[in-house]
């Protein structure tokens, strides 16, 4: 690296192979940054134009940098069923303001194999007429599966929106118990 090479934000990415498809693990030296469904040519390549112009740097592709090596082994293990909680440095800098609120609230406090309705997890950050804008928040995570946007759900027992789609929704929620495998 030159000189003045250090004070660049460095984004490393990979995309890692899973149960419900490829997803796309980017991060920064100070952690998972961005987490993309559906990884296919065309979304990596739009999710690192996007990564490019909110983090001013070209995306390196790096399966084997450090950062990205212990999140895929994590990643891996989780989808086997091996792992029920990450252990990883989070860059949040994606997102901000009552969204990152919500983001962290959820990260830290809706475990594996449970669920949280939007009201709920409003009320958990102190805004609970807020459940709308915590579906909002839902849909701007920038890092999901890691920030388990996937264990919030409606109130009423439906299951609620997803990004990466609702037959996704339904098997992490399958993989993580909550839900019954679906038959077919």
């Amino acid at each position: 690296m030159d000189s003045h090479g250090q004070y660049e934000q460095r984004v490393v990415w990979a995309v890692v192979g899973t149960d419900i498809g490829p997803l796309l693990l980017a991060a920064t030296r100070d952690g998972l940054v961005n987490v993309v469904f559906h990884a296919t040519d065309k979304v990596r390549d739009q999710a690192l134009e996007r990564l490019a112009a909110r983090l001013g740097t070209e995306p390196v592709e790096a399966p084997g940098s450090p950062l990205l090596t212990e999140a895929i082994r994590q990643v891996e293990a989780y989808f086997a069923g091996r792992r029920q909680d990450f252990e990883l440095s989070l860059d949040w800098s994606l997102i901000s303001g009552f969204n990152r609120q919500v983001l962290r609230e959820l990260a830290a406090g809706v475990p594996y194999g449970t669920v949280v309705g939007y009201g709920d997890l409003a009320g958990r950050v102190g805004q609970p007429g807020a459940a709308q804008a915590v579906g909002t928040a839902m849909g701007a995570n920038p890092l999901p599966v890691i920030v388990p946007c996937h264990r919030v759900v409606e109130s009423d027992g439906g299951i609620g929106g997803f990004g990466g789609g609702l037959e996704t929704k339904r098997k992490l929620l399958a993989l993580e118990g909550v839900l019954p495998e679906p038959l077919f």
